[in-house]
Formats: C-alpha cells, sequence, structure tokens
C-alpha cells in the first residue's frame, strides 16, 4: 500500500496528540514562579535588601501568578498564539530587565519597581498556562481529568527541570539564573506557539487513548524518580561537567520521549472515515435544513449520553452517532419528540465567565483555591531565606525537591479525579 506523505505530514500537524506534547514541553518551562525560592538570595544580596523587602517581592510575584483572568478573556478573542506571544513578552520584559538590574548593567532601581518587573515577569506565566490548557481541554474533552493534571504537574516540575540546566551551563554569576528564566522559556515557547491550538480532538478519539495516558503516566513517573536522583546525586557525590551535562541530557530526551505517541499513531492511522453528515441517507441530509442548524446540539448530546460510543472504531462511531443523530431529528420533525433547547452549558462542557460566575461549581473552586493554596506559596516565596538560616549554601536542590514532589501530587490528582468521576459516574 502505497504512504501518502503529505498525507502523513498533515495528519501529524493536525494530531491532538501532537498538540498534547507540545503543550507539556511548554509548561516544562512556564513554572517561573517556583523559582522565586533560588532567585530571591540573589536579589537580597545584590540589592542589600532586608527579609521585609524580599517578601514585597514575593508578594508581588504572587500577584502576578494569581491575576489570570485576562488570558482567559483573550483566548476566547484571539488564536492561541497570540496568547503566548504576550506572555513571552512578559516574561522577557519583567525577568531581563531584572537581571540587568541585578547584573548593574543599567542603574538601580527602587523596590516598587522592581515589584512591578516580577509582577509583570511572573504574569506571562498565567498566559503559559491558559494557552496550554484551554486548547488541550478542548481537544480532550473525555479525559479533562488526566490532562489537567499531567499540564500542571509540568508546569510545577520546570523549577527543577530549569534548576538542572543552570547547573549544567555553570555560569560564574547567580544572576545568570535570572537570565536564564528571562531569555529560556521566551526561546521554547516561540518555537511550539503555532504547534499549541485546537484542533477538533473529538474527532479523534481512538481505543488506544488510554495505552497512550498510560505511557505519559510512566514517562512522568521515571522522569520524577531521575530527577529525585540525579539531584540527590549532585548534592552528595562532587561531580564533574561532563558527567552532570550528560545527566542533563538525558533529562531533555525524557521530556522529549511522549513525541513518540503522534507519532506512531499517524504511522499506524488508516484512511481517514466519512463524517457524521456523510453517513447520513441523502434523503435525510436534505431534509435536515434549518432544524439541522438550529439543533447541531443533539450530537453532543448522544455523544454525553452514549460515552462508551469512543471505544468503537472511527467508522463505527461515526455511523452509530449519525444513525441516532438521524432518528431524532426524524422523530422530532415527525412530532414524536419534542427537543428541548438547553440553557446554558452543563457541568463538564466549555462556560463564559459570566456563566461561571453563576455556578456554585465556580465558587467552590474559587474559595478553595483562595483559602487552601496560600500556606504553600509562603513556603515556596521564602524557601531561599529557610535554607539560608539553616545554614545550607545552595538553595537550588530544595526548591527542585518541591518541584518534584509538586509534579508527583499534581499528576495524580489529575489521574484519581477522573478515576473516582467515572467509578461514581
Amino acid at each position: 500500500m502505497m504512504v501518502h506523505v503529505p498525507d502523513k505530514i498533515r495528519a501529524f500537524w493536525n494530531s491532538r496528540w501532537l498538540v498534547f506534547v507540545a503543550s507539556m514541553w511548554v509548561q516544562s518551562c512556564s513554572g517561573i514562579g517556583y523559582l522565586f525560592g533560588s532567585i530571591s538570595p540573589v536579589i537580597k544580596s545584590a540589592m542589600g535588601y532586608n527579609q521585609r523587602q524580599v517578601a514585597m517581592l514575593g508578594v508581588a510575584k504572587d500577584l502576578g501568578d494569581a491575576i489570570g483572568f485576562v488570558p482567559g478573556i483573550l483566548c476566547e478573542i484571539f488564536p492561541i498564539w497570540v496568547v503566548l506571544c504576550i506572555g513571552v513578552v512578559q516574561n522577557f520584559v519583567g525577568y531581563g530587565v531584572l537581571w540587568l538590574t541585578i547584573s548593574q548593567i543599567m542603574p538601580t532601581l527602587p523596590l516598587w519597581v522592581l515589584c512591578i518587573l516580577i509582577f509583570v515577569g511572573t504574569n506571562g506565566e498565567t498566559y503559559f498556562n491558559t494557552g496550554a490548557l484551554v486548547p488541550c481541554v478542548q481537544n480532550f474533552p473525555k479525559s479533562r481529568g488526566p490532562v489537567v493534571g499531567i499540564l500542571k504537574g509540568f508546569a510545577g516540575l520546570s523549577g527543577a527541570i530549569l534548576t538542572q540546566v543552570y547547573t549544567m551551563i555553570n555560569a560564574p554569576s547567580q544572576a545568570s539564573l535570572i537570565f536564564m528564566v528571562a531569555v529560556g522559556p521566551a526561546m521554547v515557547i516561540i518555537a511550539l506557539m503555532f504547534i499549541v491550538r485546537p484542533v477538533e480532538g473529538h474527532r479523534q478519539v481512538r481505543p488506544s487513548d488510554n495505552s497512550s495516558f498510560l505511557f505519559i503516566y510512566t514517562v512522568c513517573l521515571i522522569l520524577a524518580a531521575y530527577l529525585l536522583g540525579v539531584l540527590l546525586l549532585e548534592d552528595l557525590v562532587s561531580l564533574n561537567q561532563t558527567l552532570i551535562t550528560l545527566l542533563t541530557v538525558l533529562l531533555l530526551i525524557l521530556i522529549l520521549l511522549p513525541i513518540i505517541i503522534p507519532v506512531l499513531l499517524v504511522l499506524s492511522e488508516e484512511p481517514s472515515s466519512p463524517t457524521e453528515e456523510s453517513l447520513l441517507p441523502e434523503p435525510e441530509k436534505q431534509g435536515l435544513g434549518k432544524s439541522e442548524m438550529e439543533g447541531s446540539f443533539i450530537l453532543s448530546e448522544v455523544e454525553d449520553e452514549n460515552s462508551e460510543v469512543d471505544l468503537f472504531s472511527a467508522l463505527e462511531r461515526h455511523k452509530r452517532i449519525a444513525h441516532l443523530q438521524a432518528k431524532l431529528f426524524q422523530a422530532a420533525a415527525e412530532g414524536a419528540v419534542r427537543v428541548k433547547r438547553r440553557k446554558g452549558p452543563r457541568r463538564g462542557e466549555d462556560f463564559t465567565l459570566l456563566q461561571a460566575l453563576k455556578k456554585a461549581d465556580f465558587w467552590l473552586i474559587f474559595f478553595s483555591l483562595v483559602l487552601a493554596s496560600g500556606s504553600g506559596l509562603t513556603v515556596i516565596d521564602n524557601l531561599g531565606q529557610m535554607c539560608l538560616s539553616l545554614g545550607y549554601s545552595n538553595t537550588h536542590i530544595f526548591v527542585s525537591m518541591i518541584s518534584i514532589w509538586n509534579f508527583l501530587g499534581r499528576v495524580g490528582g489529575g489521574y484519581f479525579s477522573e478515576l473516582i468521576i467515572r467509578c461514581v459516574v
């Protein structure tokens, strides 16, 4: 059988798994706020600040990391690459000017200006998170728990990844860490921003999705164990720079490893099957007319009520959905069934901001985050000073360990939340 290379390339480019893997890479360098424990001692020593002034910088960082409704609104207006671009500019300008100040390349700036710079730079992280999460949630409507857990997990792990890359660079000045935070994420996200986008992923559901997620979870566990082992090895044993470079290269290979999934899926892909509409008999298609346009939501209803349909092959799935949809339209036309349009989305579907504000679920999540997540941020913000007060000169290992356990908790939360929901439902 002749392989059509252009078709394979097009299928690879439009694969929802490619978007998911690219989003994982975006998140791997977007958790900039988690590095504050390593950055704050550098700022404190270079600027001669006391603990109260460093705490003000931490508050500015937390505010920048918390105000994320703006990129959410922009995602509804502009393409995802525009949102990611705004985040790149904010991150580069905020931490870039901060690096110029700490390195004494430009005149010393007052504390309030540094607070604004850290606010702007860290706020770029919200654009990275939103730009990565929104298209993946749209592409994986039936697997939102694992997708969100894995992506947020990689955001937490980014602190350990960037720390290891910084160790490999072996820069003479500690201020180089701030430079890497300003430049590194910008380079990665610019390279990936046109890949991360919605690609009608609900049409790409396959029986092999469970094994693909299992592979991703396996890579996550191996990655966390490997990073933890490398950090302990570097702390307990004096390693030469060549070995550190080799360990970092292996780390990057592990991060790149999930690209195998979209490659294998495209290579094993069968010829594309007809769409739902083309499977309808010709008279039925002509008879739908305006009713189909007004009642297009019926298709999503059929999919929701028949979630096991995802286990069939693509052709069989399309046939079953098209058959049920045609019967619904016919029954509605004959008056046997009265189709009522739902008012607003249901739980699990896409909400606008105003629709979400009317739901108890939104406020439950909101107050849970407000009341519960502050303790973790307090530890992260003051981790550098806590380590120095206890006599540890190298704070990077503690920042990295928090990132690793943060990563495992988020990935596990996404997995078990989805498992509980499916068991209950």
